[in-house]
């Protein structure tokens, strides 16, 4: 251990480490890990021992996919709710959408106004991506000087009237802004012209909603935004991948050095088309949860590094706007609680070890969004852990749920994998579903 005081030691026999899992000792002093050290490793006089036995110890997983829809939609969710949700599902780390919060953050007083909201609610460290509209490009770069993770835009319509998509001149122009400055331009792609020639029908049948969210619109869009940021030399993150056959697209442009990442979201890996009843709008979103065979696909993706990372979009709503026609029901699903144990449940279905789940749901989220000290255990990096019982199960009890309204496509699903705590900076925030004060930080970029 280092000269420094530790005050902290967690151990368990399963420490999920960047070089694999292995028995260990996490010595932790001033809230940041001092050390990973031999099982056997003698606790210093006055540091305190926690021992977690076999239960695993993993890095406090980082969502940079969260709408908390606070200020101005705080009956949808809030930072109070959002992110006791977090942290009872073993997230320490959450970045907040621009859109759905009233005012949406497309500039610097609008994300002071979010800050300011944020600060005595946060259970977690949250930080905020900004906004590209069609009128703000002059906002950007100064957004991204207060510590904007980056920005989000649509290219297809939102969901909200403030929020407004971009046309491929306008996406091109706020590329090519945010390039300038080295930043990070997220971006929901589904391509306009092919959802406006997809058949519509109002009604309960999903199937009818699946045809009209068609594949070819994000493949389209994802094929142009690539393009562009092939041209431009741009950073381009892909939003919530649904459909499979963009895969080859995506590996192709990463093989050429185009700088693009791609992410998915648990609803995307763990639930298929073929198992959503009629009416159940719990499981609409944007684009839509698709066959088993494109899930396949998209695992095969996570394996071969194609997708980078699995974030939730958690997009929550009141219950009443989910009616039961998918044409008009709100379009989102709420799964910051249940996003560890869905993928893990999954994950160890098909061989996968928690290695990879902490590589996608905490290093390559970290790496996203450029927080240098989140993302795994080791020396120097923050002292956020989450405790997993991955043996355990549980059956989904939306009443024991913490965001705000209690709606869930995971209803009724028995899960592996029981979060039994979770650690912000050295200090437990949850623990067996019940939760501390508010602890978080708010997070700005790294300048």
């Amino acid at each position: 251990m280092s000269g420094v005081d530790v005050n902290l030691v967690l151990r368990s026999t399963r420490v999920v480490t960047p070089e694999g899992t292995r028995p260990a000792t996490v010595a932790v002093a001033g809230g940041t890990i001092d050390a990973v050290l031999p099982y056997d490793t003698e606790v210093p006089g006055g540091a305190r021992l926690e021992d977690f036995g076999d239960d695993v110890l993993l890095p406090g997983l980082v969502d940079t996919h969260v709408h908390v829809n606070d200020p101005g939609r705080t009956e949808w969710e809030g930072f109070w709710t959002a992110t006791r949700a977090a942290a009872a599902g073993g997230i320490t780390t959450l970045l907040d959408m621009p859109l759905n919060s009233l005012p949406p953050t497309t500039t610097v007083e609008n994300l002071r106004i979010k800050q300011q909201v944020a600060g005595p609610k946060a259970h977690v460290d949250t930080g905020f991506w900004g906004g590209a509209l069609p009128s703000n490009v002059k906002d950007l770069r100064p957004l991204y000087e207060a510590g904007v993770f980056g920005f989000k835009c649509f290219l297809s319509p939102s969901g909200v009237e403030e929020f407004p998509e971009l046309d491929q001149e306008q996406l091109a122009r706020s590329m090519a802004e945010i390039a300038g400055f080295g930043g990070l331009l997220i971006v929901h792609a589904e391509d306009p012209h092919h959802l406006a020639d997809a058949p519509q029908r109002p009604g309960p049948a999903y199937a009818d909603f699946l045809a009209s969210r068609p594949r070819d619109a994000e493949n389209t869009a994802i094929e142009g935004l690539i393009a562009h940021a092939k041209r431009l030399n741009a950073r381009v993150h892909v939003l919530h991948l649904s459909s499979s056959d963009a895969l080859p697209l995506i590996a192709a442009a990463k093989r050429e050095g185009v700088r693009v990442t791609v992410e998915s979201c648990p609803h995307f890996l763990t639930l298929t088309a073929e198992e959503v009843p009629d009416g159940a709008t719990e499981f609409k979103c944007c684009p839509p949860i698709r066959e088993a065979a494109n899930q396949d696909a998209l695992w095969a993706g996570l394996a071969d590094g194609t997708i980078d990372c699995i974030v939730s979009d958690h997009s929550p709503c009141t219950t009443d706007l989910k009616t039961p026609d998918f044409a008009s029901a709100w379009g989102g699903i709420s799964s910051l609680q249940l996003g560890l144990p869905a993928i893990w449940t999954e994950a160890r279905r098909r061989g996968h070890s928690l290695d990879d789940v902490a590589r996608w749901m905490s290093a390559a989220p970290a790496e996203l969004a450029g927080l240098a000290r989140k993302g795994a255990i080791e020396a120097g990096r923050d002292a956020d852990f989450a405790v997993l019982a991955p043996e355990a199960t549980f059956t989904v009890d939306p009443a024991e749920l913490f965001h705000r309204n209690q709606v869930t496509a995971y209803a009724g699903k028995t899960l592996h994998g029981v979060v039994r705590s979770s650690w912000l900076r050295g200090v437990r925030i949850a623990a067996d579903g019940v939760l501390a004060e508010p602890a978080g930080r708010l997070l700005e970029r790294d300048h």
